[in-house]
């Protein structure tokens, strides 16, 4: 059962160690499901959980490190750190610009993918922020986000559109299965200018 209040915190002791608008595309219904095909060196990739991470055109392969539930703890050998919640990114580390927490305001719309094709809805967070220096001059902290995400279902996927506003001003995008909705890619916003563009290579046991 969710909570009213979900604190998501990124666990930093870890961390030391297309031009055309989305939105344009997602209203007439043209927005494809991008390829599956595995990144460069996924051959060599350990059996463990594994995601694609590409951040301003630098892939990367974080592998499963920490789980509880459907909270879950990546990494990648450069350091890049990733928490997610399902499939919603709530914290990174090892970029210029952490996402250092994610609070949620009561039921995430991302648990149930296939009822937004149905019915839209409209949720309530607020983030933390912060510069990997952690100067305080650089920290924004409980910075409040309204989102409304809707559903648009394509031949080959569940295309989910997250458009938020408030103390930040962004737009994701999620791939879902259309019959489970799994979700199997996405392009989130994680604090800084450039979107993180995340793949499922391995998934984690159900």
């Amino acid at each position: 059962m969710l909570h009213a209040m979900r604190v998501l915190p990124l666990l930093l002791l870890l961390a030391a160690c297309g031009n055309t608008p989305t939105g344009d595309l997602l209203r007439a219904g043209l927005a494809p499901p991008p390829s599956r095909l595995p990144p460069e060196g996924a051959e060599a990739l350990p059996p463990e959980p594994a995601l694609s991470v590409t951040i301003n055109g630098r892939r990367t392969i974080a592998t499963l490190i920490q789980s509880n539930g459907e909270q879950r703890m990546w990494r990648s050998p450069n350091g890049l750190v990733v928490q997610t919640d399902g499939a919603r990114v709530v914290a990174t580390a090892g970029t210029r610009t952490w996402l250092a927490a994610t609070r949620i305001d009561g039921p995430d719309p991302l648990d149930d993918p296939t009822a937004l094709a149905d019915q839209p809805a409209v949720m309530h967070r607020s983030v933390d922020l912060m510069r990997s220096d952690r100067s305080p001059d650089h920290m924004r902290f409980g910075v409040p986000v309204e989102c409304r995400l809707r559903g648009v279902r394509q031949p080959d996927a569940l295309l989910i559109e997250e458009r938020c506003g408030g103390g930040a001003s962004f737009t994701n995008l999620y791939w879902a299965e259309p019959e489970t909705g799994s979700i199997w890619r996405s392009q989130q916003w994680v604090g800084g200018d450039a979107p993180a563009v995340i793949e499922v290579i391995t998934p984690p046991a159900s």
